[in-house]
């Protein structure tokens, strides 16, 4: 059986030297998608690599990205790939971006990959096995309190057009928790849950590939996740809460009221 969780970490490894390198010599092309979604050419280099990598790997795996058509998408088995997230931060060298990459078999996420080169920072977690930044064991943030919690969050892409794009539930939490974040990378967002240094995160208007990865660390670190009717829809609905148990289910009543 191939070991897939180090054949993964060993393709975002090379993944990040292109990141890494566009990073140091800033003259790559940028293009916009949308108003205010933007996409380079460093991440369709680094998606480029990692699928034919996994390709040569895994023939028979499906693969979902965010810039490219879904390859095999009648497989059980799928990647579920983001290649840079936080594009627009790396426009900006501002250092939270992040290579994210799940496997999913028959539904359930089982392993999440996340790195950002930039920080040398590496999140992993396969299912049942726990999550580790940097190779030591990371669990959540015993917070308890919403008052006293760090929590973070982003806008949707569609944000100057659509009305429901999240302002109000910033001005919710806002005057409810210790204070706030906005780093731009949904990925990264759920690896500090896990790691403890947020104590929480939601956000709308995501995609499968936004947090896939951050899903299965955020699980093996003692989180919960769910869509903000606490169920586990997020890929359909577009949206996720994350935090310990205790916060999760506080945040959840202020997403509803």
């Amino acid at each position: 059986m191939k070991d897939e969780k180090g054949i993964v970490v060993d393709i975002i490894k090379k993944a990040g030297e292109i990141l890494q390198d566009g990073w140091n010599k800033k003259n790559f092309k940028i293009y916009r998608k949308g108003t205010i979604n933007l996409v380079t050419e460093i991440d369709k280099k680094i998606e480029f690599l990692i699928i034919q990598l996994l390709k040569q790997y895994f023939p028979d795996y499906g693969i979902l990205t965010e810039e490219s058509k879904e390859i095999n998408s009648k497989a059980n088995v799928r990647w579920i790939i983001d290649p840079l997230d936080g594009t627009t931060n790396y426009i900006k060298q501002y250092p939270f971006v992040a290579i994210s990459i799940a496997l999913e078999k028959e539904g359930e996420l089982i392993l999440g990959v996340v790195y950002n080169p930039i920080l040398n920072e590496m999140f992993i977690a396969q299912k049942g096995c726990g999550a580790t930044y940097n190779g030591k064991s990371i669990h959540v943030s015993k917070i308890k309190e919403l008052g006293s919690a760090v929590l973070a969050s982003g806008f949707p892409y569609d944000a100057w057009e659509n009305p429901d794009n999240n302002a109000k539930q910033w001005r919710q939490f806002l005057t409810r928790s210790l204070s706030l974040r906005c780093d731009g990378s949904a990925a990264l967002d759920l690896c500090r849950v896990a790691c403890g240094q947020l104590d929480g995160y939601w956000e709308k208007g995501i995609s499968p590939w936004d947090v896939a990865a951050g899903i299965v660390i955020l699980r093996e670190a003692g989180g919960i996740i769910t869509d903000y009717l606490g169920e586990e829809n997020f890929f359909k609905r577009g949206e996720v809460v994350a935090a310990n148990p205790v916060l999760h289910a506080q945040m959840l009543k202020v997403l509803n009221n």
